[in-house]
């Protein structure tokens, strides 16, 4: 009976083919989709039960979010490194001396910065799932070798190519959560992996203690630490390059009429699947839209204060007052606060559909630690205070989550999304190149210069986030007036618009077409 099924569902896809082999599509859609389309999607509009739409979120969840949230997990791993070395004996081993340590964590973001647009082309252009496959054992490699350097010069050049090789995970990552996923799934999805950052923290406080115990070894603690990590992370990217889908369209891994569901579960997305063609007039719209730019600042001023306390969290720590193994545990309970400030942000996203309204509020702890750190004197009696007040700056994740959402569901034209794309991760990297920066020695312990610095930034970032939420409020009343409809600021799709979603994969941008509605 079985066979007699999958007989007739394969003899129904042929009739499909060839009935629709001569369909015409738009012009602007990529040619890959519009062979796709043409050959599988039936002329009625598919519509996908709760039960099947369960079944194939869980298939994608499998081959696709395992593969994000275990990589990105692997390069915060990696890129924190530096942060447990430090109190390691790295500092006094390579005889860095001055502003050189903070100089180890700007120098990656500096060749993010520098790399972030072709890598964004690049993920346009190749096959997503090899280019970063390829890019993870690369990293991996570059990882091990840190273990070698000796001195400065050293440390600066395998640290830069550790930011050439990973500025592909979070710009993939968004692209792969339009691809694979609703934008109501959006925010859970980016959370998920990004709360990695967190779990980091946990495990990467784990595992440096556990290899601090090692004495007397060939290798010093922070060498076993880099060689370890490197060579598991190039191990990871050959499997990923096995293991990850290229898109619904090429995913092998899953029935031709599973991958027509896939495709058509995000069509309401109208962000599309693909399209490897650069338009030159996208990139002037996301150049001019108020929209990308709004997004590109939050990721500044989110990203600012992030890379400052990344970087010296274990030196603030330990300036507090407590051990070196006290300092490693607590970056577990830190770990774990940075996790449920995401879970419950994204978890609110789904929940209520108001993201740039939980942005605001995730901003609000960052500034009340800030405060405190600016109003309390450092000593035994008020260290525990201290640290409540640094755990609360921990929310720029949420905010982070939160903004990644807002740009992934927000852009429509793949040209414009990479421009976009660009742009926010390029800003992300300035934020986190002078985040250390800030921080400088003359001003320790307390670093009340940098901690002015960032209440400065966090109040640009609440006034960016209210703003943006009334942008795309008008945008919302603006597109359903135009199609003669009750002009609501509901965000997202209304109940009853029952829009058809037909150029949803012709590559149009968020402007262009007339169904898209921005949610916030």
């Amino acid at each position: 009976m079985h066979q007699e099924h999958d007989h007739g569902a394969e003899k129904d896809m042929k009739s499909l083919r060839s009935s629709q082999a001569d369909q015409v599509y738009p012009r602007g859609i990529d040619t890959e989709v519009a062979d796709f389309l043409a050959q599988n999607v039936p002329h009625e509009r598919i519509i996908i039960d709760e039960k099947t739409n369960t079944r194939l979120r869980w298939m994608i969840h499998k081959r696709v979010l395992s593969v994000m949230v275990i990589t990105y997990f692997a390069q915060t791993l990696d890129k924190g490194t530096i942060n447990f070395a430090s109190i390691m004996g790295i500092r006094e081993d390579t005889h860095l001396q001055g502003q050189q340590y903070a100089w180890l964590t700007t120098c990656v973001y500096i060749a993010i910065l520098l790399w972030e647009f072709p890598t964004n082309r690049l993920i346009q252009r190749l096959p997503i799932a090899k280019y970063l496959a390829l890019n993870i054992s690369a990293w991996g490699a570059v990882l091990a070798c840190t273990a070698a350097c000796v001195d400065f010069k050293g440390l600066v050049i395998v640290r830069t190519l550790l930011g050439v090789f990973e500025c592909v995970c979070q710009p993939a990552f968004v692209f792969l959560s339009t691809m694979w996923y609703t934008r109501e799934e959006q925010a859970l999805v980016i959370g998920a992996f990004y709360s990695m950052n967190g779990f980091q923290q946990c495990v990467g406080g784990l595992i440096a203690y556990g290899i601090a115990q090692v004495h007397h070894a060939a290798l010093k603690n922070w060498q076993i630490l880099f060689t370890l990590l490197g060579c598991v992370t190039f191990a990871w990217g050959l499997f990923v390059l096995w293991w990850l889908p290229d898109s619904p369209i090429h995913a092998k891994c899953f029935s031709p009429e599973d991958r027509v569901l896939m495709a058509e579960r995000v069509r309401k997305n109208d962000t599309g699947i693909q399209n490897k063609e650069f338009k030159t007039y996208q990139m002037y719209e996301a150049f001019t839209d108020p929209t990308v730019w709004s997004i590109v600042l939050i990721s500044f001023t989110n990203a600012l204060p992030t890379g400052g306390l990344g970087a010296f969290s274990n030196i603030i720590l330990t300036a507090f007052g407590f051990t070196q193994l006290q300092t490693y545990l607590l970056a577990i309970a830190q770990g774990a606060i940075i996790m449920a400030f995401l879970f419950s942000a994204a978890y609110l996203s789904k929940q209520y559909n108001q993201k740039l309204v939980l942005a605001f509020i995730y901003t609000l702890p960052n500034v009340a630690g800030t405060i405190v750190f600016l109003c309390v004197q450092t000593s035994a009696r008020t260290k525990v205070g201290l640290l409540i007040a640094f755990y609360c700056t921990q929310g720029f994740g949420a905010v982070a989550v939160l903004n990644l959402a807002i740009m992934s569901g927000n852009i429509g034209g793949r040209t414009k999304q990479v421009i976009a794309s660009s742009l926010v991760f390029i800003a992300w990297a300035v934020g986190n190149a002078i985040g250390p920066q800030v921080f400088r020695d003359n001003d320790q312990p307390r670093y009340i210069k940098a901690f002015v610095a960032h209440m400065v930034v966090y109040g640009v970032q609440l006034l960016v986030i209210a703003y943006l939420r009334i942008r795309l409020m008008h945008l919302n009343v603006l597109k359903r007036r135009a199609q003669s409809l009750v002009p609501t600021s509901v965000s997202g799709e209304d109940s009853d618009e029952h829009l058809a979603h037909k150029a949803a994969f012709d590559d149009l941008t968020d402007k262009e077409n007339p169904d898209f509605r921005y949610v916030y």
